[in-house]
C-alpha cells in the first residue's frame, strides 16, 4: 500500500468507522451492571470487568500504537480511578477521541510503514486498525452477550435490540 493510499483508507473510512464504533462501544461498556464485575457465562470465559477493561484498553493500545509506530503496553493502560463501568466508559470516551485525534496526524508514509506485533508478525500500521475494529467488535459481542443474564438491557448495536427497538420513522 502506498502512502497515499494508506492515508486515504485511515481517514475516509477507518477513523469515520471507528469513531462510529465508539458510540456504540460506549453504550455497551456503560450497561454492564456495576454490581456484576465478577460475572461469568463459564470459568474459562473473561469476567464481565475483564473483558470491558479489555476493549476499551486493546483500542487504545492498537491507535497509540499505530500512531506513535510502536506497540507499548502503557498505550492501553486505564488510570487507577476507573473502577466502575460509568467509569470506564466516561474514560474510553474521551481517551480515545484524544487518541483519534494523534491518528489522524499520523502521515502516509508511517501509516505505510511496516509495524512489528510483539514478534510474532509485521504488517503495515494501517493494516493493525483493520484488526483492531475487528477485535473490538469480537469482544463487544461478547460482552453484550452477557448483558441480559447479568440483568442489565442490551443497547442496539448494529440496529435494534430488544430493549433498545429502532422505531421506523413516520413516513419512511
Amino acid at each position: 500500500m502506498t502512502p497515499e493510499q494508506a492515508h486515504f483508507v485511515l481517514n475516509e473510512i477507518y477513523i469515520p468507522q471507528i469513531r462510529n464504533e465508539q458510540k456504540t462501544t460506549g453504550r455497551v461498556l456503560a450497561a454492564v451492571p456495576a454490581d456484576k464485575l465478577e460475572y461469568t457465562p463459564d470459568p474459562k470465559s473473561m469476567t464481565s470487568w475483564k473483558l470491558a477493561t479489555h476493549i476499551a484498553s486493546s483500542e487504545m493500545f492498537f491507535v497509540l500504537g499505530v500512531a506513535g509506530g510502536n506497540f507499548d503496553r502503557a498505550n492501553g493502560a486505564m488510570p487507577d480511578s476507573v473502577k466502575t463501568p460509568a467509569d470506564l466508559a466516561q474514560w474510553y470516551d474521551q481517551a480515545l477521541t484524544k487518541a483519534i485525534e494523534k491518528l489522524a496526524a499520523t502521515s502516509g508514509a508511517d501509516l505505510a510503514k511496516s509495524l512489528n506485533f510483539a514478534g510474532v508478525f509485521n504488517l503495515p500500521a494501517i493494516n493493525y486498525i483493520g484488526l483492531m475494529l475487528s477485535h473490538s467488535a469480537h469482544h463487544r459481542g461478547q460482552l453484550s452477550a452477557y448483558l441480559r443474564p447479568m440483568g442489565a438491557k442490551v443497547p442496539r448495536i448494529y440496529g435494534g435490540s430488544a430493549d433498545e427497538p429502532i422505531e421506523a420513522t413516520q413516513g419512511a
